[in-house]
């Protein structure tokens, strides 16, 4: 049977929608596993090792508790945004993977008809933006949550949402200018291409001397995805359990895959747009191992293994840093991150106008 061009598209790209949005859930449950083994390491114990070999089946027997589980409804919320409130939040969480070029740019022709790319979804010139727009809209779950719980602790845990997204989107996003300044694009291809030449010596971190941008995003990124040492969002020793207080079986489970989806993103986005994305720290001085097959899979194990260093660094930092004050956290995002990344724009604007 002969498909139209479009149709075969179409259908190719459902496909590449399933494959990216299974992995990307898979990734999501083996990082909490990550997590809880990594914690109990650092707390002289073993985590999870009873489910399976070495404890690898225990994301699906959480899973399979939480579907189970009973789903209460406290009487006093308002039910539509109740139960809307994690589909936001989860579905900004996975969306934003759409753009996230995972490999080298290997395009399939269909029909005679060059464009389908293998490794990523959509490959389109405001990449940057878009990821920054979806991930942003991410917290109106949050402040739906708290608000259509009726409850005071959700309702605390999600002003503080609210207002620790607004500090610390100014200065992520202001954090990432100097790299659209270098790069002349918000294309994630176009960004990773430009890091490319050198190795590691042309990463953005290094070659591009961004290293002050980088930790004024990851420390932004950290408040963005309300992990330690700014979750007070969720601060068990204040608010119960913040925004999700009042949620329980797969809604619970929703806002906490949401919150280990962001953490994937900032990884992916991290590695984009600081270490050279897919590119190896060697650039071209290995030789090519495995023909054309090689070329397209060694990226994407750098690929990977960039952003299972930054997991392991959030993992890290949580069981390491003790929990900011809200003052302090408030304080810290307006009068010092946010003068950083403007110096850093200039800067880096003042330096490119001097070597042009």
């Amino acid at each position: 049977m002969n498909l139209s061009p479009f149709l075969t598209f179409f259908l190719l790209t459902v496909v590449k929608i399933v494959i990216v949005l299974v992995i990307t859930l898979t990734s999501v449950a083996y990082t909490v596993l990550l997590e809880r083994k990594v914690a109990g390491r650092m707390q002289n114990r073993w985590g999870p090792s009873r489910v399976g070999p070495f404890g690898l089946l225990q994301p699906l027997a959480d899973g399979i508790k939480l579907f189970l589980k009973e789903d209460l409804m406290p009487l006093a919320i308002q039910k539509p945004l109740f139960v809307i409130a994690p589909i936001i939040a989860l579905s900004c969480a996975l969306v934003s993977i759409a753009v996230v070029p995972f490999g080298p740019l290997t395009e399939v022709h269909v029909h005679g008809q060059p464009g389908f790319d293998l490794f990523d979804i959509s490959n389109i010139n405001i990449g940057l933006l878009v990821i920054l727009g979806i991930t942003s809209i991410g917290v109106y779950g949050i402040a739906l949550s708290g608000w259509s719980s009726n409850n005071k602790f959700a309702l605390l845990g999600s002003l503080r949402a609210t207002s620790q997204m607004i500090s610390y989107e100014l200065a992520l996003g202001l954090s990432l200018v100097g790299i659209v300044l270098r790069a002349g694009s918000l294309n994630l291809r176009t960004i990773v291409a430009s890091q490319s030449a050198h190795g590691a010596l042309s990463w953005n971190i290094l070659g591009g001397f961004q290293i002050v941008a980088f930790v004024v995003y990851l420390i932004s990124a950290f408040a963005e995805a309300n992990r330690t040492p700014f979750d007070l969002p969720e601060a068990e020793s204040e608010l119960v359990a913040g925004y999700h207080t009042e949620y329980s079986s797969m809604k619970f489970a929703m806002f906490f895959m949401a919150e280990y989806a962001n953490m994937i993103t900032i990884s992916c986005v991290a590695t984009l747009l600081f270490f050279g994305g897919a590119s190896s720290p060697w650039g071209n001085a290995l030789p090519n191992i495995g023909g054309a097959i090689g070329a397209a899979i060694f990226p994407v194990l750098w690929f990977v293994l960039k952003v299972f260093c930054f997991l392991f660094l959030f993992i890290w930092v949580r069981w390491t840093i003790p929990r900011f004050r809200y003052d302090q956290l408030m304080a810290f995002g307006w009068k010092v991150l946010m003068p950083i990344a403007i110096v850093n724009i200039l800067v880096t604007a003042l330096v490119m106008s001097v070597r042009s």
